[in-house]
């Protein structure tokens, strides 16, 4: 039986390289070893080397998470994680072929996350009491992630010096350390100089964070999502409301204003345009309103 300590030797080398050579955060890094753990005591229960794996270890393996009960979704990031995993060694040099290569992704269902009407975020808006410094911070919170359509992540990492008051945008790190520079509205803009100059000191600053909690030190991402949570009942809004909510929602209204698929790309941080494909409906919904009301034939079958 090969050695758990070998079998452990090339995956940590790997989980070194994705997080000093191509910058994935320490919460990706961990979302790999996660995987990748799960992946080694399946081929040292059945006797395998990582070395020895062939497509029919991988597919074999694949049917191993299912019978666990692992959907489309799970078993196709265990598959990027295997590619990712064998990709490297490859390149190493300590295999000859890629197990992974010709092994297709499970398919995932293209389903939009649940979103939020625009009335439905006006009222979560209107919600946070704005003449204290938590109703301040929250309001100018809310704002932004609707604003900017940021992960949840970004706005817990943001940083005061990060938002530009000259040029009306904010600078953000997202997956994978990579920056984007994100435009803000006026009245967004407008809520985060109202929180950054009035109440921000009331927090009594520990660190250089945007949003702050009770104590001073930088809000969570379990705290922002359970100020939005609060928000979203205050408004009568009984559907699960999270901080991707939120982000979905800036992204489909965008689209349905008008906005093409590829800038929304770039606000969401998309490295890929394939992520941003989920939305794709919208832009379809929004060509075939425009056929019907502008296209001769269908202006005339209206009035027949």
């Amino acid at each position: 039986m090969p050695s758990h300590d070998n079998q452990h030797f090339l995956v940590d080398k790997f989980l070194e390289h994705i997080f000093v050579v191509r910058g994935l955060s320490a919460g990706s890094v961990n979302s790999y070893s996660d995987d990748l753990n799960s992946f080694i005591k399946f081929l040292d229960a059945n006797k395998i080397l990582i070395t020895g794996v062939n497509e029919q270890t991988v597919f074999i393996y694949l049917m191993f998470l299912r019978k666990k009960g692992l959907q489309s979704r799970s078993l196709a990031r265990h598959m990027a994680t295997l590619r990712g995993l064998y990709s490297f060694l490859l390149e190493q040099g300590h295999i000859q072929a890629n197990p992974t290569g010709l092994l297709e992704n499970p398919k995932l269902p293209k389903l939009l996350p649940k979103l939020l009407s625009i009335e439905e975020i006006e009222s979560i808006l209107a919600q946070p009491e704005t003449a204290d410094k938590l109703g301040a911070r929250d309001k100018a919170m809310l704002e932004l992630l609707y604003a900017a359509g940021l992960r949840v992540s970004e706005v817990s990492g943001l940083k005061v010096l990060n938002f530009d008051r000259q040029s009306g945008v904010v600078r953000v790190w997202g997956k994978g350390g990579k920056e984007r520079i994100v435009p803000l509205h006026f009245t967004c803009m407008k809520w985060l100089e109202f929180y950054l100059q009035n109440w921000r000191q009331a927090f009594s600053p520990k660190k250089d964070f945007m949003f702050l909690n009770r104590s001073g030190k930088g809000l969570s991402r379990q705290g922002i999502w359970k100020i939005i949570k609060k928000y979203a009942l205050k408004a009568g809004i009984r559907k699960q409301v999270s901080p991707h909510t939120l982000r979905h929602s800036f992204a489909t209204h965008l689209l349905e204003g008008g906005a093409d698929l590829r800038t929304v790309q770039i606000l969401l941080g998309h490295s890929d345009i394939t992520a941003t494909e989920i939305y794709t409906h919208v832009q379809k919904d929004r060509l075939k309103s425009s056929h019907e009301r502008f296209h001769p034939r269908s202006q005339s079958k209206a009035r027949s």
